[in-house]
């Protein structure tokens, strides 16, 4: 999901960010399609957030007026609207629509990077990096089955990020899954994205994909029944017309979650030459282009594409860390 307005209520650098990372999948989906021939599935036609009683109105409506006050492309839709613009949806009281939102086919994106790489130079290597290798105070490499060695070092291992070895202080990384269902769209109902309170359901050409639970349960894959059915319910409260219809496939993933919720990107001062890009979380499509254009810029010592990176700053942990 590239959908950094529909949550956000407040203005903070992190959610700058994520205008600036939903914004630059613009420039990239039609360089990447230039350069590899692949499409990245980049839809970016609007998605509504729909409250259900007064008290969602009431704080959509807020998030509506400030984000407005701000300058940002945002619109209330009331219940006229949006039955005459979604007339399967029944009994909503309204929705925040942000018509700049959307989403990326996750797959996609990961095929067209890798080809975009390896046409660019770079040399894929099926391995598991088991730690840090360093002398002093300086990164020296990695060490896999192999060693690899490279003046930088930069940690994206995800869910898994804290069981690298060799760190200089334990990684604020843990696993959060999240579940997911398809389901075959239904007749009459066009494509879309749709919000309500913490599930959403994506209106595919031909399917819906429907989330998503946020569970701590260790580095375990596994879909439950409680995780499904509730994902079904949110699903059916969004679309009445998909109760009663089986999953055509159901799944989980492994998040990386951060204390705070936000990602930590940046520099580690006790070991020069390594460099972090974990911890995103929910936002991890919406934030990897961005992150790897800022983790470059770091590298290079060049101005950054956000001036203000304390939000992610991996320093913000220190302090408990290692005090």
């Amino acid at each position: 999901m590239l959908a950094p307005q529909i949550e956000a209520s407040e203005e903070t650098p992190l959610f700058e960010l994520g205008l600036l990372a939903r914004d630059l999948y613009r420039e990239l989906a039609p360089e990447l399609r230039e350069a590899t021939g692949l499409d990245i599935g980049l839809r970016q036609e609007g998605i509504a957030h729909l409250a259900f009683d007064e008290a969602d109105a009431e704080s959509l409506l807020a998030r509506v007026s400030w984000q407005r006050q701000q300058g940002h492309v945002v619109d209330w839709l009331d219940d006229e609207e949006v039955a005459t613009r979604w007339p399967w949806l029944r009994d909503c009281r309204g929705a925040l629509w942000a018509p700049e939102e959307g989403a990326v086919d996750a797959q996609a994106l990961v095929a067209a990077c890798l080809a975009d790489a390896r046409r660019l130079g770079a040399v894929v290597v099926a391995d598991e990096v088991r730690s840090i290798e360093r002398r002093g105070g300086r990164v020296t490499g990695v060490l896999g089955r192999e060693r690899y060695a490279a003046p930088d070092v930069v940690l994206a291992a995800g869910a898994w990020s804290g069981l690298v070895d060799g760190l200089p202080a334990p990684m604020p990384v843990a696993p959060i899954r999240g579940q997911m269902v398809e389901l075959a769209r239904p007749e009459g109902v066009a494509r879309g994205i749709f919000y309500v309170k913490h599930a959403y359901a994506l209106f595919r050409d031909d399917s819906v994909a429907a989330g998503s639970t946020m569970e701590y349960a260790g580095f375990d894959p596994a879909t439950t029944e409680e995780g499904i059915t509730r994902i079904l319910d949110a699903a059916t409260r969004i679309c009445p017309l998909l109760r009663g219809r089986a999953p055509r496939r159901t799944w989980a993933g492994l998040r990386p979650g951060s204390p705070d919720g936000a990602p930590l990107i940046g520099g580690e001062p006790a070991l020069d030459g390594l460099w972090y890009a974990t911890g995103h979380g929910r936002n991890g499509i919406l934030l990897a282009a961005i992150t790897g254009v800022i983790i470059r810029q770091l590298v290079q010592r060049e101005p950054t594409l956000l001036e203000d990176l304390s939000a992610v700053d991996p320093a913000r942990f220190w302090g408990w860390i290692r005090g």
